[in-house]
Formats: structure tokens, C-alpha cells, sequence
């Protein structure tokens, strides 16, 4: 019995060796590991899409100055239009004035006619009545009722001082008639004249009127084709986000697995060395520091690893070689924001991340980077290139150029690692940092 049962537990001990050498012989699943094929045309529509984007927005430029040169016409329009109610009211004005006048010179001319016909009416009434109303009145009636020559001449040289006084009556009304006659004939001419300026004016503003209509219309239309032009703008720009962030998860993948690679074939390594320094009785050293690449390959490798980490969260302090850490405390934004217990990466852990998947063991802080490798001017810089910014002479921040006007940064707390337009403010270096 003893014996079978010491049978039966070799037997189970052979077959858990056996099971333990095949699960230690298998390799673990990889990584899913896009084609260079998949990358380049991911990449192709990347450009293609940043192409139309950047054709949208020089379209856009263009329209948005016509409409700009547009707005300007309907202010200038809209100005002459006011200007042309202006003539037009003063216009209206004088002719309302000039008829006005031309009324009472009119009423004043027929007035004199009238006092000229009574007057002339009471002069012929008055000769008449001298001459022919009896002896009290006529020469006879003067030669006998007068009661001597001396009274007889009196007589006589009143009755023609009476008619002459009505003549120079009738005689000055005469002239009033001929002055109110003349300044009716003036104040009519006037009227007229003010009346051909007013219907000028008036056609000067139905054509300023008509010239703002049209500069209107045409900045509405003008305004339509800005919108159309932006919405396209926008939905490409959205194509192109899009296709940046595929573009990113496919890059994202092949970092992943060429990381899960070369810890195979280290996790290979460091087995082979055991094994011959067990075999030589020697005991296991550490292994070797990454070699340094260069070179195009080299740039697209810290620019693969980078945007692989999109989407981590900002960790102040977070970061290291290895990939995101928690972040440590600063006693302020970034504790309120809870990174000290976050993992991921602020901007410098971001750039050790990035260069070490190239043997490049840069230093941790930011302006000790920005100091590190080659100092190159800023209308130079490639992709590849680390940016600083820096206010009193201390650098805050610092992110690595991709190209085409873009970086991708570790921004800051509450963030997360994204692709970014090249801030230009905020005290950005005028030299970039060139390590590769």
C-alpha cells in the first residue's frame, strides 16, 4: 500500500512538472500590432484631411475679408443714404419755405390790385362828384358860393390839391402793385427752383436708398457663404480630429506592442543570463542601459510614445521612464485637484516617458530639459523638438513639437494629455531644445 502510494504521488508530481514546464513555455497573447500598411495610410488621410482644413481655412481668410470689405460698403451706403435724407429734408424744407412765401406775395399782389381799384373807384366818384353834382360843387357852384376872389381861389386850390392827393394815392398804390406783382413773379421762380431741388434730392435718395439695399443684400449673401464655408470648415476639422485621434490609437497600439516586445526580449535576456551565470555559479547583474538611437526612426519613436499616452490624466510629478506615476503633493491647485493620488504624467514626466524609448535619460525638470541637447531657433524646429515657456526666467512648462503647427503636452492639473496648436504666448522660448 505504501508503495502504491508513493507510485501514485511521483506520478502526480511528473505530471505537475510536466504542466508547469508547458505554462511556462507558452508565450503570452500579444498586443494587437497594426501594419505599416494601416500606419501609412492612416497617416496619409491625416494629411489629407489637414490639407483640406488648412485649403478651408485660407478659404475662410479670404471670404471673411470680403465680408469685412462688404461691411465696410454698407457703412459707406449707409452713410450717403443719410446724407441724402439730409438734402433731401433740407430740400423739403426750402420748398415748403419758398411756397410759403410765393402764397403771401401772391395774396399780397391780388390785396394791392384790389386797394388800386378802389382807389381808382373813389378818385373817378370824386371827379364826377366835383363836375357834375350841382352848383355847391362845380366851377359855377364855386364862382357863387364863394364870397370873393380871394375865396374863390382858395376854393379852387383845394379842390386840385384833394385830386392830386388822390392821384399820388392812386399812383403809389400803382407802384406797390408793380413791387408785389414783381415779388410775387420772384417768390414763384423760387418756388420752382426750390422744387426741382427737392425732386433732385429726392432722387438722390431713392438711388442711395437703392445703392444700401444692394450692399446689404450683397453682405447677406456674402454672410452665407462665410457660414457654409465655416460649417464645412468645422465638419472637416471634425474628420481630421477624428482621423488624428484613429491615427494616434493605431500608433498607440504599435507602441504598446514593440513595449511588450522588448520586455520579451528582455524578460529573454535576463532568463538566458541567469542561466548561464546559475551555470557558472556567478550571480545575476543588472541589465544593460538602452542604447541611444538616432535618426528619423528615433524621432517618430519619442513622437509614437508620446501620443500614446493620450488621454492620461495630469499628475503633477507624475511620470517616469517606465510610464505614468502617481503624482506627489504641492500644497495647492495641483492637491485640490487630487494628483499626488492620480496616475499619470505632468509635462516633464510626459518628456522622460517619451525620450527613453530611445536610451535618452533626460533630467526631471522641465528647465533642465529645455536646457538639454541642442538649442536651435525656434523658426527651425522639427518634429521631435521640446518647447519651453518661461516667466522671471524660470521655465513652467514644456511639451514636444509632432509637426504641423501642433504638441502634444501634459497641460495641467485637472487636464489630460492632448495634441495642442503651438501657444505662441505666454513667454515661449525663442530656441527649442533639440535632442535627437
Amino acid at each position: 500500500m505504501r508503495v502504491l502510494r508513493g507510485v501514485v504521488v511521483v506520478l502526480l508530481a511528473a505530471a505537475l512538472a510536466a504542466t508547469s514546464g508547458a505554462l511556462a513555455s507558452a508565450e503570452p497573447t500579444p498586443p494587437p500590432n497594426p501594419s505599416n500598411d494601416d500606419l501609412q495610410r492612416s497617416r496619409t488621410q491625416v494629411d489629407q484631411r489637414a490639407r483640406s482644413v488648412a485649403d478651408l481655412t485660407r478659404r475662410l481668410a479670404d471670404l471673411q475679408a470680403e465680408a469685412d470689405d462688404l461691411q465696410i460698403q454698407v457703412a459707406e451706403q449707409h452713410e450717403a443714404a443719410n446724407q441724402a435724407l439730409d438734402v433731401l429734408s433740407g430740400a423739403q424744407a426750402e420748398a415748403d419755405a419758398a411756397a410759403a412765401r410765393a402764397d403771401s406775395a401772391r395774396a399780397q399782389t391780388e390785396a394791392a390790385g384790389k386797394a388800386i381799384d378802389a382807389a381808382r373807384t373813389r378818385l373817378d366818384d370824386f371827379v364826377a362828384g366835383t363836375y357834375s353834382r350841382g352848383l355847391d360843387l362845380g366851377p359855377i357852384g364855386l364862382l357863387t358860393t364863394s364870397t370873393g376872389p380871394d375865396d374863390l381861389v382858395d376854393r379852387a386850390q383845394l379842390t386840385d390839391a384833394l385830386a392830386q392827393q388822390q392821384a399820388a394815392a392812386l399812383d403809389g398804390l400803382q407802384r406797390a402793385r408793380v413791387q408785389k406783382a414783381n415779388a410775387d413773379s420772384t417768390a414763384r421762380q423760387a418756388q420752382a427752383e426750390a422744387e426741382q431741388r427737392r425732386q433732385a434730392a429726392a432722387g438722390a435718395k431713392a438711388a442711395a436708398d437703392q445703392a444700401l439695399a444692394g450692399a446689404q443684400q450683397n453682405a447677406a449673401a456674402q454672410a452665407q457663404r462665410l457660414s457654409a464655408v465655416a460649417t464645412e470648415q468645422q465638419q472637416v476639422q471634425a474628420q481630421l480630429d477624428a482621423a488624428e485621434n484613429a491615427d494616434a490609437g493605431l500608433r498607440a497600439q504599435r507602441q504598446r506592442f514593440q513595449d511588450w516586445q522588448r520586455a520579451q526580449e528582455q524578460a529573454e535576456a535576463a532568463a538566458q543570463r541567469k542561466a548561464q551565470e546559475e551555470a557558472a555559479g556567478r550571480t545575476a547583474g543588472r541589465p544593460p542601459s538602452p542604447v541611444r538611437q538616432q535618426g528619423s526612426s528615433a524621432v517618430q519613436t519619442v513622437i509614437d510614445r508620446a501620443m500614446a499616452q493620450l488621454g492620461v490624466r495630469y499628475s503633477w510629478g507624475g511620470g517616469n521612464p517606465r510610464g505614468p506615476t502617481v503624482g506627489i503633493r504641492d500644497g495647492g491647485v495641483a492637491d485640490s485637484f487630487g494628483d499626488y493620488r492620480n496616475v499619470g504624467f505632468d509635462c516633464s514626466g510626459l518628456m522622460l516617458y517619451a525620450f527613453a524609448g530611445v536610451g535618452v535619460n533626460l533630467p526631471r525638470y522641465s528647465g533642465n530639459q529645455a536646457d538639454f541637447g541642442e538649442q536651435v531657433p525656434r523658426s527651425q524646429m522639427q518634429p521631435g523638438d521640446m518647447l519651453s515657456w518661461a516667466r522671471d526666467g524660470r521655465t513652467y512648462h514644456i511639451a514636444l513639437y509632432i509637426g504641423n503647427g501642433k504638441m502634444i503636452e501634459a497641460p495641467y492639473s485637472g487636464a489630460s494629455v492632448r495634441i495642442s496648436p503651438v501657444r505662441y504666448t505666454g513667454g515661449l522660448s525663442p530656441t527649442v531644445s533639440r535632442v535627437l
